[in-house]
């Protein structure tokens, strides 16, 4: 449709990563075996720290709401994304691309203000030992889960609220999903006003947290260095997987909201390493990286195979005292 001519529109084309029918076809198996992985990873994180009272503590609480959110953030396209490698027509309606651009941005603004909620509870695990189990009680912690939720749910709306106003004259998205700066650009009007409202709104979330983020690891790391060799040990490898996350999620948020770049090959690739990798690193690093967890799934994997043994010993035990 022409700019000029503005129109009600009822649905979006997705053009897609690909053209190639061959490499739809390599990127459906790769994006479905993915996201097996990301859900089930997710899962087991959030059922070993359940399953396991050694983890019951703030830290490993915060890690389960943060596996719960990547769940869900990679749920919002990648199963869209996955079922559209397999279409010739890739649509979507006006409903259901206001729903991803709405729960993009609920989970992502949350998951934003975790990750500072997670930088906390580090920062008074080392920096305030003493003082951890009473600032840090699970009274504490669920009341700042619900404050992510709460500012990713009005950042969302304070997006949603403008852009379901928009006209539109274009109907094609060049990407696999329906996200803010994707849909400025098929508006009736002028969106450089609308791009600078993006720009400040994802900015007014984004930039101060990473800020407060970096504040927070300079002390911890400063802290760190002067304690004892047994206890900087664990406390930096719990701080570099975090550390890790934080770079993995924050970077590619920055040049897709915040710093733009207007090279649609690259924002491709950084909006799929955004929306399918990072839930798929995050339990990868935590696991690896965090003994306890490790540690934890041994536990839970021994009672296992424990639990099968005894009825095979007890028929054994039958079955001899009946000869």
């Amino acid at each position: 449709m022409d700019r000029g001519n503005q129109s009600t529109v009822s649905e979006f084309v997705f053009l897609g990563l690909a053209h190639s029918h061959s490499v739809q076809l390599s990127l459906f198996v790769m994006f479905v075996m993915l996201y097996i992985l990301i859900v089930s990873g997710n899962i087991v994180v959030m059922s070993i720290i359940t399953i396991d009272p050694h983890l019951h503590s703030p830290m490993y609480f915060l890690l389960a709401n943060l596996s719960f959110i990547d769940m869900w953030f990679c749920s919002v396209t990648t199963p869209k994304m996955i079922t559209d490698f397999l279409r010739e027509n890739k649509t979507i309606s006006f409903s259901g691309c206001m729903s991803q651009v709405f729960f993009l941005h609920c989970i992502g603004g949350g998951e934003v203000v975790l990750l500072v909620v997670m930088a906390y509870d580090r920062y008074v695990a080392i920096c305030k030992p003493l003082h951890y189990f009473t600032i840090m009680n699970m009274k504490r912690c669920t009341e700042l889960v619900l404050t992510s939720w709460m500012t990713g749910f009005i950042h969302a709306m304070s997006h949603l609220v403008v852009f379901l106003q928009l006209p539109f004259c274009s109907q094609a998205i060049d990407s696999f999903f329906c996200d803010i700066p994707l849909i400025i650009k098929l508006t009736c009007m002028d969106f450089h006003d609308l791009d600078i409202f993006t720009n400040v709104d994802c900015g007014v979330v984004g930039i101060p947290c990473f800020i407060v983020l970096l504040i927070s690891y300079t002390y911890i790391l400063r802290t760190v260095r002067q304690s004892s060799k047994a206890g900087a040990s664990k406390a930096l490898s719990t701080c570099t997987a975090h550390i890790t996350v934080v770079m993995i999620f924050f970077v590619p948020c920055i040049f897709i909201y915040v710093c733009p770049i207007q090279i649609t090959w690259l924002d491709k690739f950084l909006a799929v390493f955004y929306f399918v990798f990072t839930p798929f690193l995050n339990p990868a690093i935590y696991t690896m990286r965090n003994k306890e967890m490790k540690n934890a799934i041994k536990r839970v994997i021994n009672n296992y195979m424990d639990s099968k043994k005894i009825p095979n010993i007890q028929k054994f035990v039958l079955n001899n005292s009946s000869n």
